[in-house]
């Protein structure tokens, strides 16, 4: 009996766009050629003053819609480079927790650049926040523009994810018995 080895005609996509003061989040459905939104948000850091604070509330976050949506792959925006060198730390604390949450559940990850993200929704690299909400409000049927785009920029991540096929996750969350498993030359006395 021959098996297919055609990509599952059904994936979740939870797409991040990372902040310490505003993350987004958006997660659509694709089956086939057809993409549908099933959630999209943002989580609310401001009011938290201790960076360590607003770590754990982006993993519990991360953990909480994992764990209710079970998404397939996570696509998250790469920080980009900016003169501010401790809000680039900053950001890359909280892109390295959303990643970490995704890894703790065996999801595998990719990271786009912003540009690529633009590029892919809007055929701009340039565009603005509202350009690409715009054209993501055409492509997935969205009604309403949210108040804060942090969440239409994460569906952008994962609509972006979705253009490249998925072929860039990457599986860094294996866990140990799958390790062991695969190097059974590892075990100790052996």
């Amino acid at each position: 009996m021959a098996y297919s080895t055609a990509l599952p005609p059904h994936k979740l996509i939870l797409g991040i766009d990372p902040g310490t003061q505003v993350m987004g989040y958006g997660l659509i459905e694709v089956t086939g050629a057809k993409v549908q939104v099933l959630q999209f948000g943002v989580i609310h850091l401001k009011s938290y003053s201790n960076h360590a604070i607003k770590l754990k509330k982006i993993f519990d976050r991360m953990i909480q819609l994992i764990d209710e949506y079970l998404p397939d792959e996570l696509a998250i925006e790469s920080p980009f480079y900016g003169t501010n060198v401790q809000s680039m730390l900053k950001l890359g604390r909280a892109q390295g927790v959303a990643i970490a949450a995704a890894l703790s559940r065996d999801i595998p990850y990719v990271e786009y650049a912003p540009k690529k993200i633009k590029q892919s929704i809007t055929g701009n690299g340039n565009a603005s926040k509202e350009q690409v909400a715009a054209m993501l409000m055409q492509i997935l049927k969205i009604q309403e523009v949210p108040k804060l785009l942090d969440a239409t920029d994460a569906l952008g991540v994962a609509l972006c994810h979705h253009y490249q096929k998925g072929n860039n996750a990457k599986q860094g969350g294996k866990s140990w018995k799958s390790f062991l498993t695969d190097n059974p030359d590892r075990l100790a006395g052996k």
